[in-house]
């Protein structure tokens, strides 16, 4: 799970690619010069406007290592959007007058993703998703998690951070007034969620500014910057804190527990909101990228939920348990061998679980493509942790200025057991989203956007993959971490069924915590943030099992065309060198590359 949604976009289009553009272009080979009048001025094009997305976001730009916006805000006022709306039209008129037919390799696959990436922001528009800025795990009070993707080096960053303080309250403002437009257009989240969110605003409403989690960075400097003008950048920030920060955050806390709350919708549905099955379809296809109804998706997780429980059942039966599924399952939830009780146990687990996998990677991967950055592991903020996931993850910056981090939940260890340690933490940690995520980033030969642009689909479908990776790996080495393993598998199996049933079956929110009881074994903890994730967040909970579908598919494809010069090293650069891909990319990629590897197959023999 990333933590901060970017930009998710979606490409329904199989593409024809030449066999000379996906042979082997080395990750960090560098960009080459755009051959021909076509590709520079889609160059231009793709540069011009991800400077324009920069400067619309600088909060993105800031942590994708863009350091030119860094004492700003977003403008996120009704007006801005519309601009920004009329601004994406006119931008697929300008790549209109590009000829298609005249790009080659990469440049062919970036024409169709600029061009979708810039089709759903405007069809986005029309269903004005941007009303709803806030739910219970994003939004404006949860700026917190800012502070730990910012770089904070030397008095540069300092500086800037105090100028986005002085600030604020514009932002806040702004955030205020789309909330209002959405009560008033009917765009408001269930109020089953958003009753998580003022205890989440509450910790920004402080007397002493010193106690203010925006003024963290300022606990600790680095000795880099001079004692003195240390003190006067503490006594900025606590006085931005005391006259924009805490009154801002007051305001929101009044509106929000007077008025906003009491506006939200009583239906948990998307299919709810004006124009809701639209919505929710639309959902679908930028998360799931596919064109599967949610009919077929929830009919699919019924028959994956039987066949998970057919190997999990084998399990429990090898460890000589009597009883039936459910009661092996209240027999994890409730017996204190499979918990920490100590938070600090439960986190050194995590990050001993991160390093059993690293020197199991080059047997994996080769060499050349693993990432530079590094990565840890810590705790989610306190004040977060009792709503949000298990662990997440947050990518590093796209400069490597700031390292990624595998953010784990120390909330009532009590139910976090230990046998999903291992599992999270390749999906979080390597070989998941901190191994694919900093690859795309150090793609120098990929146009900006793709380095950083993120298919939930791939993304997340790539972290369940690693899962069952680590089990190729030998890492679930007692049958209580492979039932962990599996129970995971379930986990998302389970989504498919849930999230579908909330939004388009009529289910209810008790329907959905019972299935997930019935057919999980997680705790009851994470079953209802999960539930209520779902609620707040349509559709993005398809995209794991189905990306992870689609790229078990084409490995074993992979394999019966190359039988033994299948090669499972070959195999991951290929599915990862190319960046974040739609599936239906992502399988005219891999296709490529069977054609390309039976052509070496054949030239070798004739050469013999």
């Amino acid at each position: 799970m990333i933590r901060v949604p970017r930009a998710r976009f979606l490409l329904a289009v199989l593409l024809s690619i030449g066999a000379a553009s996906l042979g082997a272009t080395p990750a960090r080979a560098g960009a080459a010069a755009p051959a021909g009048p076509a590709a520079r001025a889609l160059h231009n094009l793709m540069k011009t406007e991800w400077l324009r997305e920069m400067r619309e976001d600088p909060l993105e730009a800031s942590a994708d290592g863009f350091h030119q916006y860094d004492g700003l805000w977003p403008d996120v006022s009704l007006a801005t959007v519309a601009r920004e709306h009329q601004e994406d039209i006119q931008t697929l008129q300008d790549l209109a007058g590009i000829d298609r037919s005249l790009l080659t390799g990469e440049d062919g696959i970036s024409y169709e993703l600029f061009e979708y990436r810039y089709r759903m922001r405007v069809e986005a528009y029309g269903l004005k998703g941007y009303l709803m800025p806030m739910n219970e795990l994003d939004g404006i009070q949860t700026l917190r998690t800012l502070t730990e993707s910012l770089r904070f080096a030397n008095d540069a960053d300092y500086r800037h951070f105090v100028q986005r303080l002085q600030t604020f309250k514009l932002y806040m403002d702004e955030t205020i007034a789309l909330l209002k437009q959405g009560v008033t257009d009917g765009m408001t989240e269930p109020h089953v969620v958003m009753a998580r969110v003022p205890h989440q605003i509450d910790a920004y409403v402080v007397a002493d500014p010193a106690q203010s989690p925006l003024y963290a960075p300022f606990n600790e400097m680095p000795d880099i910057i001079p004692p003195a003008e240390q003190s006067r950048l503490r006594t900025a920030a606590k006085a931005a804190i005391a006259q924009q920060v805490t009154p801002a955050y007051r305001e929101l806390q009044q509106y929000f527990g007077n008025e906003y709350l009491a506006h939200c919708r009583r239906s948990i549905a998307a299919q709810a909101l004006p124009n809701g099955k639209a919505y929710y379809a639309f959902q679908v296809r930028e998360y799931a990228t596919t064109d599967l109804t949610p009919a077929q998706i929830h009919a699919m997780g019924l028959r994956k939920v039987a066949q998970i429980h057919a190997q999990m059942e084998q399990v429990f039966k090898q460890v000589g348990f009597k009883g039936n599924y459910k009661d092996f399952v209240h027999y994890l939830r409730t017996d204190p061998r499979f918990y920490y009780k100590d938070p600090k146990q439960l986190l050194d687990a995590y990050r001993v679980a991160a390093k059993r996998v690293d020197p199991l990677l080059v047997n994996e991967f080769p060499v050349w493509i693993l990432p530079r950055v590094p990565y840890g592991v810590r705790p989610i903020p306190a004040s977060l942790a009792p709503d949000t996931y298990p662990a997440y993850s947050d990518p590093p910056a796209g400069d490597g200025s700031v390292a990624g981090y595998m953010s784990v939940n120390l909330y009532k260890p009590q139910s976090r057991p230990k046998y999903e340690i291992q599992v999270l933490t390749c999906h979080e940690g390597r070989p998941g989203h901190q191994l694919q995520i900093p690859i795309g980033m150090e793609l120098d030969n990929l146009p900006d956007f793709r380095r950083f642009d993120y298919y939930s689909s791939y993304g997340e479908g790539w972290a369940l993959y690693t899962e069952t990776l680590c089990d190729d790996m030998g890492l679930y080495d007692n049958p209580y971490s492979r039932f962990g393993y599996l129970d995971y598998q379930m986990w998302r199996a389970v989504r498919l069924v849930v999230d579908t049933g909330m939004h388009s079956e009529g289910w209810t929110r008790a329907q959905a915590v019972r299935y997930f009881e019935d057919n999980s074994a997680l705790a009851e903890q994470n079953i209802d943030t999960e539930v209520d994730r779902y609620i707040a967040w349509p559709g993005q909970a398809l995209s794991y099992m189905l990306g992870e579908l689609d790229i078990q598919r084409l490995r074993q494809k992979a394999k019966e065309a190359l039988g033994a010069r299948f090669d499972i090293k070959a195999f991951h650069a290929a599915v990862l060198e190319h960046g974040a891909l739609p599936l239906t990319v992502l399988d005219e990629v891999i296709d490529q590359w069977i054609r390309d590897q039976q052509s070496a197959k054949s030239a070798g023999a004739t050469a013999q």
